[in-house]
């Protein structure tokens, strides 16, 4: 993808701080900002998925303030000055280090007690692509630059399962008042998981192929743990033009393999997939690597979208 990365100044980080900090607003998240003033733990997560842990642990003692907008490519998102002094005025922030630049810098610069890193919660690992002998990288721009570890871990429910783990511990260090709470709630969000793991173990265990071609790479968690193999569209901005070199690479591999569609995700373009599609002769359908719920989302939350992309993962790969 285009990381575009903006480095905020000294300067830049002073006039936030010295706007107004009560007039603030989230830019998006089920709570409006504010939890110091009602008594809630006040949270920032960097973007969607951790904004779901954030409110499933959470539950009524934290009021969350997505910084990535409904529909925002989060890999793109830039920070505000506004958006800076929001964040320093938060009591905890969960992000995910290397996936949002911009992020990391904001939260280097703040001094909030409760900052937690996603990725460090974890293992990361390293992710490759191979088409006829070929290698194809990831879209590395400066925030994943080539060699750098996948941080597409929540797409994993084993490993995303782990990062609620380190969420939970965090909000109870934060809020120690309403441990016992978290722990619930954690207790349920744990079972969903499980859940989850054991829908994707079984769905996907029986399968005329196990490849499957996306037009990003954010799927290689997903593809390790369920025993696939996901090949992305070389080149790698998902909404670029494939090379006819690449193009004739996906043919062999969709005739020699069985692939049936070329995937593409909700918040971009489907203009790589069809192309693909077309001079392949295969179908499109969406695959969410679930980075922000829309209305074109297929679901309202995690588990929803998840469930919705096993679905059409079984019938891509022609579940028996």
């Amino acid at each position: 993808m285009n990381v575009r990365r903006r480095l905020i100044s000294g300067s830049a980080a002073a006039a936030a701080i010295a706007l107004g900090l009560g007039a603030l607003t989230a830019c998006s998240g089920s709570a409006a900002a504010g939890g110091r003033n009602d008594g809630r733990l006040d949270v920032v997560a960097s973007f969607y998925p951790l904004q779901y842990l954030a409110e499933e642990i959470g539950g009524s003692h934290v009021s969350v303030t997505n910084l990535t907008r409904p529909g925002q490519e989060p890999h793109d998102l830039e920070i505000s000055a506004r958006e800076t002094a929001r964040l320093q005025e938060a009591d905890a922030v969960f992000y995910l280090k290397n996936l949002q630049p911009a992020v990391d810098d904001a939260v280097a610069q703040s001094e909030v007690e409760t900052k937690v890193d996603a990725a460090s919660l974890t293992t990361l690992e390293k992710h490759g692509n191979e088409v006829g002998g070929h290698a194809a990288a990831h879209d590395h721009s400066e925030g994943e630059e080539s060699g750098a570890a996948d941080p597409h871990v929540w797409l994993d429910p084993v490993r995303f399962g782990q990062v609620a783990e380190g969420v939970s511990a965090a909000l109870k260090k934060a809020d120690p008042k309403h441990a016992a709470d978290y722990d619930k709630n954690m207790a349920a969000l744990r079972k969903k998981f499980t859940a989850l793991d054991e829908d994707f173990r079984d769905g996907l265990a029986n399968t005329k192929t196990k490849t499957f071609i996306t037009t990003h790479a954010a799927f290689g968690y997903l593809a390790e743990r369920y025993g696939l193999t996901e090949e992305a569209v070389n080149g790698l901005d998902p909404e670029s033009e494939p090379s006819a070199n690449r193009v004739k690479a996906l043919e062999n591999l969709a005739k020699a393999d069985g692939v049936t569609t070329v995937f593409y995700e909700t918040l971009v373009s489907d203009r790589t997939a069809g192309t693909i599609a077309r001079d392949v002769g295969l179908r499109t359908d969406v695959l969410d690597p679930l980075e922000g719920i829309t209305d074109k989302s297929r679901g309202s939350d995690y588990m929803q979208v998840m469930r919705s992309n096993l679905k059409a993962l079984k019938t891509a790969l022609g579940t028996k």
